[in-house]
């Protein structure tokens, strides 16, 4: 189905500020219309002076001359200051409007963009999201401030004044009037061939931020590897393409404003010459003949204005279907609707079927039961499927076939919230966030008391660490927790998940990445958070695992093995001749 013009979507999203939009309108329209006046006072003025007793304002009843010059003052006076304040009006009107959408569009794009699966996630490019969380929006912004009123002012002054001059002499006005279709055609023509110019240009710019944003959060391997070279030529072409494309916009809108210049020249030597001979033969006054005169530039020359109201308009445009595009991406995973309280914790996988779009399959008729309160191992080669469980589990994605139920309870029929608040996760890829070491400890339980979160350092064994920063609990971590190692943001890792109290605690590789002073400690601390839960531990360190309940072996998809440790070594199967690889000697402690 063809989408609308991405101006009737936009007003599709901004219904609720119609009213201001109208009021925004009006005060745009007067205000130009008293700004049309002036060049009326001046023709009335020159009118007084060369006709006196017989000017157009003795009509009026003002006979004496010196009273008419002063009505024009005083008229003068009324009209500029009621042509200023309607200008105060429209701009504050505008710019406010114009802060009010683009902060509403920038939080409907972000909030929608969480509701969205995984799947959808790993087809985007961070960078070019936030393009269009940013760039895209402020362009609108940008339109909206300027570009709206510009419009509607142009067409005010289009109409009063073709209005005003068939009103003195229809004549002229059809001369005046000539250039008007001539220019309106090239602007919709104009408009119609550089959108698509507008187009590519926010695409690159998308493109351009994703690798800016890839290298930024890369910089380390960028350097480690020398190849701050490779990524300067990276970022080179694809600055590049953004600036070839805004070079091919640009040739085109430059080329408007000239073209429109010469349709102008046109409509007003048009004018000067007809009028003029009117006048001369007595035809026409010389007031009105002065009115047509300064009106004539005063109607043409703001179509000089519509190449670069066009094309902000079309830039804004552009990004408003990207960011609408984004607002109307339809969730795959619908949300259930039963809310469920604390769970007990027993998980099942019945006939799972699951592959990752345009991939091969990575689960065939699954089946797998997890017992609450035990800690159940997951291991196996890469790709395995290992993490793609508990992505199934904390409903990132659905199986293409089969079911995953927790004390029952389909996944499907449970709403999301209520599902992952009874889950914490303790992953191999730590997220902690700028504010405070507390902060990031109470992130999952916002309400806790500072004497919980205390006591989850405690039990991650955090505090010997915490104790000696600067300002302890208060202690600013920097963006990602930059300024700690990577064993302590991993242990606030964990005090986040004990805190948090839920009753499946998912851990995914959480000690492969730290040392074994580390690892040691960070065992201990799961050990005390483990009892009571349903533990589900994914690890390629085995040692790690060996006092696990149950340990569920993986291999392309399918359960190969399932026991303890000592049976498995035992078995001497896939996982004891992984235990002999890592430890040197099958069935060693």
């Amino acid at each position: 189905m063809t989408k609308s013009r991405p101006l009737a979507r936009l007003a599709g999203h901004t219904q609720q500020h119609r009213g201001t939009v109208i009021l925004a309108s009006l005060c745009s329209v007067i205000n130009k219309i008293f700004d049309l006046a002036p060049p009326i006072l001046i023709g009335a003025a020159v009118d007084t002076v060369v006709m006196r007793e017989s000017s157009i304002l003795s009509s009026l009843g003002i006979t004496d001359v010196h009273h008419q010059l002063w009505a024009l003052v005083i008229a003068s006076a009324i009209i500029w200051s009621l042509e200023s304040l309607f200008q105060y009006f429209h701009g504050i009107l505008w710019r406010n409007l114009a802060q009010t959408i683009q902060h509403e569009l920038r939080i409907d794009a972000y909030s929608h963009m969480q509701s969205l699966e995984m799947a959808w996630f790993d087809e985007q490019r961070k960078g070019n999201l936030m393009s269009i969380l940013n760039d895209d929006v402020n362009q609108l912004e940008r339109f909206l401030d300027h570009g709206a009123n510009d419009i509607l002012q142009v067409a005010t002054t289009v109409l009063v004044i073709g209005a005003l001059f068939f009103a003195i002499s229809w004549q002229v006005a059809l001369f005046a009037i000539l250039p008007i279709p001539i220019i309106l055609w090239g602007s919709f023509r104009f408009q119609e061939r550089i959108q698509p110019r507008y187009t590519e240009v926010r695409t690159e710019v998308g493109k351009l931020n994703a690798i800016l944003e890839n290298n930024l959060e890369g910089i380390i391997t960028i350097k480690s590897f020398t190849g701050e070279a490779i990524e300067s030529g990276r970022v080179e072409q694809a600055s590049q393409r953004y600036r070839a494309a805004n070079r091919s916009a640009i040739v085109m809108s430059a080329a408007f404003v000239p073209l429109i210049r010469m349709a102008i020249l046109v409509g007003f030597c048009a004018t000067l010459v007809y009028g003029g001979y009117l006048t001369l033969d007595g035809k026409l006054g010389v007031g009105a003949f002065s009115v047509l005169v300064f009106m004539t530039q005063r109607l043409l020359w703001p179509l000089t204005r519509l190449g670069e109201t066009f094309d902000l308009y079309q830039r804004a445009m552009a990004s408003t279907t990207r960011v609408l595009d984004l607002l109307e991406v339809e969730p795959v995973i619908i949300d259930g609707e039963v809310e469920v309280s604390r769970l007990a914790g027993n998980i099942s996988f019945s006939g799972v079927d699951f592959s990752y779009p345009g991939r091969e399959a990575i689960f065939t008729d699954l089946n797998l039961n997890i017992e609450a309160g035990r800690t159940t191992a997951l291991v196996g080669p890469t790709g395995a499927g290992k993490t793609t469980l508990m992505r199934l589990l904390l409903r990132f994605h659905d199986p293409d076939s089969g079911k995953v139920e927790i004390d029952g309870h389909d996944l499907t029929s449970i709403t999301m919230t209520s599902l992952r608040e009874n889950i914490a996760l303790v992953s191999q890829r730590i997220t902690l966030f700028p504010g405070t070491v507390g902060e990031n400890i109470a992130y999952g339980r916002r309400d806790a008391t500072p004497d919980e979160v205390e006591e989850a350092a405690r039990s991650a064994e955090a505090m010997e660490f915490i104790s000696t920063l600067p300002d302890g609990m208060d202690t600013q971590i920097g963006e990602g927790g930059h300024r700690l190692s990577g064993g302590q943001r991993q242990r606030l890792s964990i005090a986040r998940a004990v805190l948090k109290d839920a009753p499946i605690l998912i851990l995914d590789e959480a000690t492969s990445s730290v040392d074994n002073e580390t690892e040691a400690a960070i065992q201990r601390s799961l050990v005390r958070v483990s009892k009571g839960r349903t533990v589900l531990v994914i690890a390629h360190r085995l040692s790690t695992i060996r006092n696990a309940d149950r340990i569920v072996v993986i291999d392309k998809g399918q359960i190969v093995e399932d026991a303890t440790h000592d049976e498995l070594v035992d078995a001497n199967g896939i996982y004891s001749r992984l235990w002999a690889v890592q430890t040197g000697s099958k069935g060693a402690d």
